[in-house]
């Protein structure tokens, strides 16, 4: 007997064809889709996008190359690895340029396409959207064009390099005047459309030098950063929160220089660091100017010498919902220049992207180290149906894996069935054994 694979590429969906009887279910000509490296795999055309939980602590290139590292590796997409290299050595095979060593190694070393579609911070954990082999070309729309929440907690007193707490601390500001009333007036002169200035310890250049080299430096930019206009839709204040000293964070120290004076009294006058402006929604100026409120900033209040913060920093805690492009680093520093003081980020999540969010319909890297029979189909459907109609992973893996043991034991039983009527056969006896 042996096990044919109906239509559905999305489901583990076995019917029985008779074959010749065999006593051993391992004689069965059993076709196993997930056996890595085989040429008849189930899933085809593993092409799509789906989203992946990226926790707090690498970059998402270096998370990304893990996820293709495993998917390369799987038998799920074994039968899609195997058309990719046929087709490099088709391509190669008629270049002169290429003999046939470069081509097997070219060949040999052939990884599933995969692509993001929009980076994390290595602080950030959350939602990062993956695009494989032709979803790639979905992921624009993520980068560029749609809306993200991020739920995000920061620190009040210090500012910082990098607007979080992998910087260096540049201010460190008065924080005493700081009410709960005040938080909920200021993150209200940020939601709308606003214009950012983003972070000078990013991957932006100018003149072909990266931002954070020129503040290394100290040096003044060629020209001013570009400005970007981004769309704050919402923030949400956690009002239990606001100000609470209660927390597991800690208080970033100063770091000294080489002659034992705090760095920050060498960063606080850098004007590549400290000089970029202040941008509320054109939706607060426009009320401002009809009921007279006000639309400028004073200076940040430094702690005078000899007077330091407290161990434990009062802390903001929001969720916002924001246009792709939007820096929640600057818009933390932003709030923080919005009442005098200053803020750093200390923690980050994506909780949602798009259509794909946090404990509905995004997968965690743990859940490829399954059943290959069980994630395979379940990441398929995912890139046949989108994540607007995936509302639920958790049920899906749960269904799947019912499905497949079910299945096995069903295989299981028909194997037993099939060796029990095999011992019903009458046996003729060897020639020995007739009766003399």
């Amino acid at each position: 007997m042996r096990y044919i694979h109906a239509k559905s590429e999305a489901k583990i969906f076995w019917k029985k064809e008779k074959k010749k009887k065999t006593k051993n279910i391992n004689s069965f000509n059993i076709i196993n889709p997930f056996e890595s490296g085989q040429s008849y795999m189930l899933l085809r055309r593993m092409n799509g996008v789906f989203a992946v939980y990226k926790p707090s602590g690498i970059t998402s290139a270096k998370f990304i190359d893990k996820i293709q590292d495993k998917f390369t590796k799987s038998g799920v997409f074994a039968k899609d690895l195997q058309e990719m290299k046929e087709k490099i050595r088709k391509d190669l095979g008629t270049n002169k340029k290429w003999n046939q060593k470069r081509i097997d190694k070219k060949v040999s070393s052939a990884k599933i396409k995969i692509g993001h579609g929009g980076t994390l911070d290595p602080l950030a954990s959350g939602v990062l959207v993956v695009g494989i082999g032709l979803g790639t070309k979905k992921l624009q729309y993520y980068l560029a064009e749609c809306q993200k929440t991020y739920e995000t907690k920061a620190l009040l007193g210090i500012s910082t390099t990098t607007g979080d707490s992998e910087g260096e601390i540049i201010t460190q500001n008065k924080i005493d005047h700081i009410t709960k009333e005040l938080i909920d007036e200021t993150v209200q002169k940020f939601i709308g459309n606003i214009k950012q200035t983003p972070p000078i310890f990013s991957a932006l250049k100018v003149n072909g030098k990266p931002l954070y080299e020129y503040a290394r430096e100290g040096l003044p930019l060629p020209t001013s950063i570009k400005v970007r206009d981004v769309t704050v839709n919402d923030i949400k204040v956690i009002e239990e929160d606001s100000l609470k000293t209660d927390h597991e964070f800690v208080k970033l120290q100063s770091e000294l220089d080489e002659n034992g004076v705090p760095k920050e009294h060498g960063l606080m006058n850098n004007p590549t660091l400290n000089d970029s402006p202040l941008y509320f929604s054109s939706q607060y100026l426009e009320r401002a100017e009809k009921e007279n409120l006000p639309k400028e900033v004073g200076k940040a209040r430094l702690l005078p010498d000899g007077e330091s913060l407290p161990e434990k920093l009062p802390m903001i805690h929001f969720v916002s919902d924001v246009s792709s492009g939007t820096y929640i680093r600057s818009l933390i520093s932003d709030i923080g220049r919005a009442m005098e003081s200053s803020a750093y980020m200390v923690e980050l999540i994506r909780v949602k992207q798009s259509e794909w969010k946090l404990d509905q319909n995004v997968f965690k890297i743990e859940d490829f180290d399954r059943d290959e029979k069980v994630w395979g189909p379940v990441l398929k459907k995912v890139f046949d149906e989108g994540g607007d109609k995936i509302i639920d992973l958790q049920k899906e893996f749960e269904e799947m894996t019912k499905q497949v043991e079910q299945e096995e034991k069903e295989q299981g039983e028909v194997g037993e069935q099939d060796g029990d009527k095999d011992q019903s056969i009458p046996q003729k006896r060897p020639i020995d054994d007739v009766e003399q």
